[in-house]
C-alpha cells in the first residue's frame, strides 16, 4: 500500500489556445474513420478542438423498430463523437410519440456513451 497521495486530475490541467467547436452530426453521420481523421486533423490544424456533436433526434413512431434504428443512429454518433475527442453528445428530442418507447432506448444509449467517455445531453425528453 503507498504512503504517497495521489495527485487530482485536474491538477495536471491547463488551458490551451484551441477554440472548441460542436460538431454538427449531420457532417459526420455515416462518415469513415478515413475521413474523421482528417476532420480531426483540419480543425487541429485551424486551432478548433471538437469539444461536441449536436444533433436531433426523432422518436414519432409508437415502433419498437423504428426507436431501435433511432438509438442505433445516436450510438453511432457516440462512437464518432468518442473517436473525434468530443466529450459530449447534445441530442435534442424533437419529437417523442411514445415516451414509454424512448426513454428505455436513449438510456440505453446513455450507458454506451458513458463506457465510451462521452457525455450524453438530452434536450426535450426527461429520462427519470
Amino acid at each position: 500500500m503507498s504512503t504517497t497521495q495521489a495527485t487530482g486530475a485536474l491538477d495536471g490541467c491547463r488551458p490551451t489556445d484551441q477554440t472548441p467547436v460542436a460538431v454538427d452530426a449531420d457532417t459526420i453521420a455515416n462518415t469513415p474513420r478515413d475521413d474523421l481523421r482528417h476532420l480531426a486533423d483540419d480543425l487541429a490544424s485551424e486551432g478548433y478542438v471538437p469539444a461536441e456533436v449536436t444533433t436531433e433526434a426523432r422518436f414519432g413512431e409508437d415502433c419498437s423498430l423504428a426507436t431501435q434504428r433511432e438509438a442505433d443512429r445516436l450510438r453511432d454518433l457516440v462512437d464518432a463523437a468518442a473517436f473525434l475527442g468530443a466529450n459530449r453528445l447534445t441530442v435534442d428530442v424533437a419529437d417523442v410519440t411514445a415516451p414509454e418507447k424512448a426513454r428505455p432506448a436513449l438510456a440505453a444509449v446513455e450507458e454506451r456513451a458513458h463506457r465510451d467517455g462521452v457525455t450524453l445531453d438530452v434536450q426535450g425528453l426527461d429520462l427519470d
